[in-house]
């Protein structure tokens, strides 16, 4: 059963299914504030102003990095250093005022919370400490040279920003997604590899401590070797010479096969689960729900009435509207104008006989031009229902005579059933 009801605004929505431009009722500064949300999230490409910032935000980011891993080159950085620097300082400087978009449009983002809370909640989300990370070391030093190494460390956290083009890209949000629902999982998985790797640390240090104090001279010293031992096949700085610790690396070796492999498995059977789902959506979407479009003209009941106060069947909703050059995701609060083209859908009913449409365009030697309808010679399983005619609807009289260029619309009880 389909309900038409208010949808709750969510930050994994598209900002312009919730916040449409011309959505009345609503303040000019509250206006300004979804535009400039629209213009700052990712992937809503409504109009111009918010495509150029989706270049300009992803080009910002490229030549950053770019410099950034060009200025580590002695001969390239002393060549075109001024230049790397200008462009680090204008990139890193758009960095911060989209920070500080981000944090005016936060209510937009997490409408349900109110101002404070939602501004926290970006605040201290992965999102929101990735770009604080993205200009903040930069400008740290001014305030605090001594810690100017640890704070250009933290340059690395602007790479975490590429993650944003996953909106332009449905096959890098499955891997988000996948991460997401298997991250118990993959949780337990590296728990387990933590304490095997301690496990074997302990028992190669009682084993190789007394041939080799110097390399295992504590329990904590084989950490590198277990982890380099267990993840891949070791790089021979650290290795047991006695008999026994061979044979235990043997078996730790085997071990880590088989502890790579099951978070390996994880993602590869979320990744199936994820594209099957997917598949399963699209598929009963397409079968358990019908659509059609209808235009409202000027003397429709439905103009000037909000979607609330409209007498829908309750199987039927108002899935889009389509206004000019927007789509409106339409709700409760929706004022309805003439020249709107409405999406309406409703739910199949299970176990009913199947209604057989069909529909005829007279051409210009068929044999109903110039005839009446009650003299047409059709099958008593079929039945015209309506005529189209220059654009306009006409309902089926007997007397009504059908012209070259008429599109005819007929009801027939058999499939297939031949009319004409």
């Amino acid at each position: 059963m389909i309900e038409q009801k208010e949808h709750m605004p969510s930050a994994d929505m598209n900002p312009d299914e919730y916040y449409p431009d011309n959505e009345p009722n609503v303040p000019p500064y509250e206006r300004f504030r979804r535009r400039i949300f629209k213009m700052v999230s990712v992937g809503v490409v409504d109009d111009f102003i918010n495509q150029m910032y989706d270049i300009v935000s992803v080009s910002a980011l490229i030549l950053n990095l770019a410099v950034t891993i060009l200025s580590t080159y002695n001969d390239l950085d002393a060549k075109y250093g001024l230049l790397f620097d200008s462009v680090e300082a204008v990139t890193i400087a758009f960095f911060a005022i989209d920070y500080f978009l981000r944090i005016y449009t936060a209510n937009c983002l997490y409408p349900y919370h109110n101002e404070v809370k939602s501004l926290l909640k970006y605040v201290f989300s992965f999102t929101g400490i990735i770009d604080l990370l993205s200009f903040m070391p930069y400008y740290l030093p001014s305030f605090f040279p001594a810690g100017a190494a640890v704070f250009k460390m933290f340059r690395v956290a602007r790479i975490f920003r590429l993650f944003r083009i996953n909106a332009y890209y449905d096959s890098l949000n499955v891997i988000t997604e996948v991460i997401s629902r298997k991250k118990q999982q993959l949780m337990s998985s590296v728990f387990i590899i933590i304490v095997l790797m301690l496990a074997a640390s302990l028992c190669m240090y009682s084993i190789e401590n007394p041939s080799q104090p110097e390399v295992f001279s504590n329990a904590f010293s084989g950490i590198w070797w277990a982890a380099s031992t267990l993840l891949t096949v070791g790089y021979g700085d650290i290795y047991p010479v006695t008999a026994l610790g061979k044979a235990v690396g043997i078996v730790i070796a085997f071990l880590g096969v088989g502890m790579v492999a099951i978070p390996t498995g994880i993602i590869s059977a979320g990744f199936v689960e994820q594209y099957s789902l997917l598949s399963s959506i699209d598929n009963s979407t397409e079968e358990d729900v019908h659509f059609i479009k209808i235009q409202l003209g000027d003397k429709d009941k439905w103009v000037g009435k909000k979607i609330a106060d409209l007498s829908l069947p309750a199987d039927v909703i108002i899935a889009a509207i389509q206004r000019d050059d927007d789509t409106i995701i339409p709700r409760g609060n929706t004022c309805l104008k003439s020249g709107d083209k409405l999406v309406l859908g409703a739910d199949s009913i299970k176990g009913d006989n199947s209604i057989y449409m069909k529909e005829v365009v007279l051409r210009t030697n068929h044999h109903w031009n110039g005839q009446m309808i009650k003299d047409l010679d059709i099958s008593r399983q079929t039945i015209i229902v309506m005529i189209k005619r220059n654009g306009k609807t006409i309902i089926p009289k007997g007397n009504l005579i059908l012209l070259e260029g008429d599109t005819v619309l007929m009801y027939s009880k058999v499939k297939n059933s031949s009319a004409y």
